[in-house]
């Protein structure tokens, strides 16, 4: 069967899926994944013929996607700030919400001559990689509690160029850098409430790690904890800059202003949420 047959296929298949609406780019993705085929190659020869082996790997992998399984971790890429990703089931996928922290940790870094930046709960590395790979002159650690989530990251950073660049470090939180100052720290660490499980699509629930994804009743625990020990590796007019959930705004400025943070303000994503908190410590 020829390789545009195929797709029609696949599309058929994944209308019945979870996503009926994103039914023909999921397919076509997972052909030319299959098919080990650029987009290109597949435009120009659609007529081809689909081998065997590669035809019965797209029906395998059209069967995990109508599971509920997220393209990326089928695929095992993603595209975050325009950099190439391998993600594993072991890290969240990176979302282009969190593009919104990279930015803000952007426009705090040149405040300082060589940038000391910690990325907390760094997962597939992929702020810690991107803040490397635009920041040639920071000094950039990044810490997980999670080993495999750090060799992916380590894998990551390499195939960027900037393995040599970042300090990839294992424990919770900021302890492993707890006797250091630093001038910016970043996370975006794990703020979905439990009570909101249900409520998440199929991929995210049943797929996504929930150690990175669930933090107590009201998503704020890593937060109450990390906040406080944020302060105390910060050099004075140092940042904190964290990605945030629906809802929350109120209750991390209340947070950050315990703790001893001043100049809070927050950031909307295009969505007009409140997205990133950053804050300053006198």
């Amino acid at each position: 069967m020829q390789l545009r047959a195929w797709l029609d296929k696949g599309e058929a298949a994944l209308r019945a899926g979870p996503h009926p609406e994103k039914a023909r780019r999921d397919a076509e993705l997972l052909l030319l994944f299959a098919a080990g085929l650029s987009r290109s190659a597949f435009l120009a020869h659609p007529n081809d013929e689909l081998e065997l082996a590669a035809a019965t790997h797209f029906e395998v992998l059209l069967e995990r996607r109508l599971e509920g399984e997220p393209i990326q971790y089928i695929t095992g890429a993603c595209e975050f700030y325009g950099l190439p990703f391998r993600v594993t089931s072991d890290v969240l996928i990176p979302r282009p919400e969190t593009e919104h922290l990279v930015e803000c940790a952007l426009e705090l870094a040149p405040r300082f001559a060589e940038p000391r930046i910690v990325d907390i709960g760094t997962g597939s590395g992929a702020i810690a990689v991107v803040l490397a790979h635009s920041l040639p002159n920071a000094r950039i650690t990044a810490t997980d509690v999670s080993e495999a989530a750090l060799d992916l990251a380590l894998e990551n950073a390499a195939r960027s160029g900037v393995g040599e660049r970042i300090r990839f470090l294992q424990g919770d939180l900021l302890a492993p850098v707890a006797a250091e100052r630093v001038d910016i720290v970043v996370s975006n660490s794990p703020y979905v409430p439990t009570a909101d499980r249900d409520s998440l699509s199929v991929e995210v629930r049943d797929f996504e790690p929930g150690l990175a994804l669930f933090a107590g009743e009201d998503g704020l625990d890593i937060y109450r904890r990390l906040i406080p020990a944020a302060f105390a590796v910060l050099v004075s007019g140092g940042f904190i800059a964290l990605e945030i959930g629906c809802g929350q705004r109120d209750a991390v400025d209340l947070l950050l202003a315990d703790a001893g943070f001043g100049a809070i303000e927050f950031r909307l994503d295009l969505q007009g949420i409140h997205r990133v908190a950053i804050a300053r410590r006198p």
